[in-house]
C-alpha cells in the first residue's frame, strides 16, 4: 500500500511546490548560530530579530530570492590583536527563512547589536469566479 503525501493528496491539486519548499527549508540546516527570535507585530506583521553582536551593517547582506530571505554575516577578524582568552567567535554565518507568498519584506534595521526584519504579510483578494458550462454536442474539425 503506498502512502499519500501532502503534496500528493488528491483534493490538493497543483501543490506540489509546496513539498519542494519543505525540502528546501529542511537542507538550510542552520546551526543555530546566530540566535533568533520571531515574532509577530500585528495581525499580519512580523519581525525576525538576530543577534548579530559584533558586526557592522556593512558586514551583513541581506537578500530574497525565490521567496528565501537569506541574512549572512562575515566579520572582519582584526589580526592586530592579541588575545589572551577569546570567547567572541568571529565567524561566518548564513541563515535562511522561507517567506509565504504574499509575505514581503518592509524594512531592516539595526539596534544595539539586534538585527530586526520586519514583515507584511498582505491580505489576498477574495475572489469568487462563476464557470460556465458548455455544451460538448458538437466537435471541432
Amino acid at each position: 500500500m503506498s502512502k499519500t503525501t501532502f503534496a500528493t493528496h488528491p483534493f490538493l491539486l497543483g501543490f506540489d511546490e509546496l513539498e519542494r519548499l519543505v525540502e528546501r527549508t529542511a537542507r538550510t540546516g542552520n546551526d543555530g548560530y546566530p540566535p533568533y527570535n520571531i515574532e509577530q507585530t500585528g495581525p499580519s506583521g512580523f519581525r525576525i530579530t538576530l543577534a548579530v553582536a559584533g558586526f557592522r551593517e556593512a558586514d551583513l547582506a541581506i537578500t530574497l530570492e525565490d521567496r528565501q530571505l537569506v541574512i549572512r554575516g562575515r566579520s572582519q577578524d582584526d589580526a592586530e590583536r592579541t588575545y589572551l582568552h577569546r570567547g567572541i567567535a568571529a565567524r561566518q554565518f548564513q541563515r535562511a527563512f522561507v517567506l509565504a507568498e504574499g509575505v514581503d519584506v518592509q524594512a531592516a534595521t539595526m539596534e544595539h547589536g539586534l538585527l530586526h526584519i520586519d514583515l507584511q504579510r498582505s491580505e489576498p483578494e477574495n475572489v469568487v469566479q462563476t464557470i460556465r458550462i458548455e455544451t460538448g454536442g458538437s466537435s471541432a474539425s
